[in-house]
């Protein structure tokens, strides 16, 4: 998700053309792949196709459930991986690959928590974020608007901690800045799970073991990839741990300052196509049509 400030002055630019032998391309979405209105770069297809012909593996890596995941990359979803709920979930040609799912008793503490906040005149809601759906208890439409954004499989349901599935994350949605109210106010749950500043208004809190970088690990070790052969694309805290899989990280020219300060290298912004543009630049792909 695209942070408000501008980047932090840096000398790590992105790299031109090498002879890198690339296995695996990772990114995020929000903020990184798509542009500010939340739709894919048009040349994405032609350079999917493209990885493919070499052996390349793509892997989204995303907040975003896998369902909506899923449903955007359709068309070129085969064989892909889907880091799904910020590492908790992956999944390939439809076989969970891995997960890791939240201790009920922690799931219902941090509801009741987020419900007494929302009573103290917070205006935040909580997503609470299953394998099969996500659950929600606020109704109002400014609320499930940002939900349907990033959850394409939710319900309404009277007491999210009701739910009969396994809950991989809980996402909180404040109205207001939430690095500055939701995640002080849960920052208590902090000591034995992570509370991650996921976007401008977005808090994510997950189990200790579980993150994009968890994630990306375990599957560079099943594949045999090593952080040599792997490039990542990352713009916000969530993908902190990410960026340290890979020799070829690259933060968004206008990613959180922290996450230009962790990264290798620093890429065109995403509302200038900078995901495609640095694949390009640094496997030798020309553009579509050259």
């Amino acid at each position: 998700m695209p942070y408000s400030h501008a980047p932090l002055p840096t000398t790590h630019d992105s790299p031109a053309h090498s002879s890198a032998d690339i296995r695996l391309v990772v990114t995020d979405m929000d903020g990184t792949l798509l542009d500010d209105d939340k739709q894919v770069p048009a040349g994405l297809w032609e350079v999917l196709e493209r990885l493919r012909e070499r052996g390349v593996l793509f892997s989204p890596a995303s907040g975003r459930q896998y369902a909506t995941l899923a449903r955007e990359f359709a068309r070129a979803a085969e064989g892909m991986v889907f880091i799904a709920e910020n590492g908790t979930y992956v999944v390939r040609d439809g076989v969970e690959l891995s997960s890791d799912p939240l201790d009920p008793a922690v799931v219902t503490d941090v509801v009741e928590a987020v419900r007494r906040l929302a009573a103290g005149g917070v205006d935040v809601g909580a997503v609470v974020c299953g394998k099969r759906s996500a659950y929600v208890e606020r109704t109002d439409e400014a609320f499930l608007a940002e939900v349907r954004k990033y959850y394409v499989e939710h319900r309404t349901v009277e007491d999210v901690t009701a739910v009969e599935d396994d809950i991989l994350k809980i996402a909180l949605y404040d109205f207001g800045p939430a690095e500055r109210t939701t995640a002080p106010a849960l920052a208590r749950f902090g000591v034995t799970h992570q509370v991650v500043v996921s976007g401008e208004h977005w808090v994510d809190i997950m189990n200790r073991t579980a993150n994009k970088g968890a994630a990306i690990r375990r599957l560079q070790r099943e594949l045999g990839i090593t952080p040599a052969q792997t490039m990542v694309f990352g713009d916000y805290l969530n993908d902190l741990e990410m960026l340290d899989t890979a020799e070829w990280s690259f933060a968004m020219a206008n990613a959180h300052p922290e996450v230009i300060r962790r990264a290798r290298h620093v890429a065109p912004p995403n509302t200038e196509d900078g995901v495609l543009r640095t694949i390009r630049r640094v496997l030798g792909l020309s553009a579509a049509g050259h």
